[in-house]
Parts: structure tokens; sequence; C-alpha cells
């Protein structure tokens, strides 16, 4: 009789949000740190990244309905880590820093990590997207009491307790909300900088005004949420998110 293999449970789950990502692919995989795991989750790309993804060692997830969040949480699904770790696909965060990120979920001194970002390069953070940022931080702030800066993607924290917060929202508004519930939640929330590099190919959400306009309007909605109440599905809406 043969003996029964299982892979062994990798140390972190890294979802990466991926909407034609062919470009930074090779960059962001190759800075995976050793023994985790990357979760590129395809959104209906048309460059081949997931293909590229396969033979570059990632596990490739398909989610078909449109929205950041819709990606975000379809790799929160998939993930068998006890940390997960959110990470653009664009080559402007290097997951590598999501290192500390972990070692500060493990020693159980913080529920939720976050990477302030610090632009490296004019041009790596529009003022557009800078000016919406901001302006979303101060409501968090009034909303919550937490003194955030920044409610970038680079993120950690368990996988149990993430699923635990029951995370609606399938646009542009799913990292505020994860932060928001958490918050609401009584987790301890801590924030470290991080750098931020001018990303590969266009946005799909921040790179217009248009684009930060509709990502400004997800999350306002978000904030008007109640504490221990669901926001409305937006699902119908979910093809116009990214």
């Amino acid at each position: 009789m043969n003996a029964v293999t299982t892979s062994p449970a990798p140390d972190a789950d890294v979802v990466l949000p991926c909407l034609n990502e062919a470009g930074a692919l090779p960059w962001v995989l190759a800075r995976i740190p050793a023994g985790w795991r990357a979760l590129v989750v395809d959104n209906g790309s048309t460059d081949g990244s997931a293909d590229l993804a396969r033979s570059l060692g990632a596990t490739v997830v398909t989610e078909p309905r449109r929205g950041f969040g819709a990606a975000c949480h379809a790799g929160l699904t998939a993930a068998t880590a006890d940390v997960v770790c959110f990470c653009d696909c664009d080559a402007s965060l290097d997951p590598s820093l999501l290192i500390p990120f972990v070692d500060e979920i493990r020693a159980g001194t913080s529920d939720l990590v976050l990477g302030r970002r610090r632009p490296q390069a004019r041009g790596a953070w529009p003022v557009h997207a800078r000016a919406g940022n901001l302006a979303l931080a101060r409501m968090l702030r009034r909303r919550t009491g937490l003194r955030l800066h920044d409610l970038g993607p680079l993120r950690a924290a368990r996988r149990e307790r993430l699923l635990g917060l029951g995370l609606t929202d399938r646009r542009s508004g799913y990292p505020l909300q994860m932060v928001v519930r958490a918050a609401d939640a009584g987790w301890r929330i801590a924030e470290h900088d991080v750098p931020y590099l001018p990303r590969t190919g266009a946005s799909k959400v921040t790179g217009t005004w248009r684009g930060t306009w509709h990502a400004v309007r997800d999350m306002r909605r978000v904030l008007a949420e109640p504490p221990g109440r669901p926001v409305p599905s937006n699902a119908a809406h979910e093809g116009n998110s990214r």
C-alpha cells in the first residue's frame, strides 16, 4: 500500500488580486517569502496573467465576479494558512515586507497589521488618490477612533478571525470594511511605514479621478454602516468596480 503524501501547510498565504498584471507578476512572485504561498486571484485577466502565475509557481484562484473585494475575498476563502496576507499585484508593494507583519500577528501583539504607504518616487501615488485616502482616514477616525493614516492593501491577520468579520463588500470598500469591522470587534490594529513604488501598468481604481471617486463612494457607504450591521449587498454593481 502506497503512503499518502500531503503538502505541508504554508507558513502564510498571500492573496494577490490580479487583473491584467502580467508585467508585474515576475517581480511580485519572486519576492514571496520562502515557505509562503502566493494565491493569485485572477479577476478576468486577458493578458495571460493566470497562466504566467502558474508557470511561476503560484496557486491561481479564479474569481469571475469583477471587483477588488470579490477578488480579495475569493483569496481569503481559498487560503488554508493560519495567517493570511494581502498585497497588490502591480509591483507597487514588496510582499517580503509582510514578514514582520506576520511575526507580529503570531506573537499576539496585534490582530491586524496594515502598511502605511510612503511614496518612493514622483508619480508613485497620484495626488487625487492621496487626497481621497486622507479624507477617508479622517472619516475612519471619526467613525472608529482609530488614528490610522492609510487604508492601504498591504496587511496581515489570522484567517479564521477575518472570516468571522462577515465581510460583505465586494468592491473598493472591502479593505475599509475589514478595518471598520475589526475596530468594532475590538481588534488591536497596528500600522507601519512601507515603501510605495510606482506601479507597473495602469491602475484599475485610483489611476483616474473617476476611479478614485468610485472608490471613495464605495468606502463612504462602508463608513455609514452602523456597528454590528452589514452593509447592503452591492453585487449588482460589481462589474463597474475595477
